[in-house]
């Protein structure tokens, strides 16, 4: 059995970043970490795979 991922188009990827901006404008300063931990937690469930949830984190860090 194969594993396929969907993937967002860039206009599925703008509507994430709006929504997400907006969640962390809503969340506040003082909340925002918080928040990211929560969504990245819930995102990773989700995603079922700590490994890919890993390089993901690697990523994200790239040219911050």
């Amino acid at each position: 059995m194969s594993i396929t991922h969907k993937t967002l188009d860039i206009g599925g990827l703008e509507a994430v970043y709006d929504r997400l901006a907006q969640a962390i404008d809503t969340a506040g300063e003082a909340q925002a970490s918080l928040f990211l931990v929560k969504l990245a937690l819930l995102n990773a469930q989700a995603l079922g795979d700590a490994e890919l949830v890993a390089r993901h984190i690697d990523a994200a860090l790239q040219d911050l």
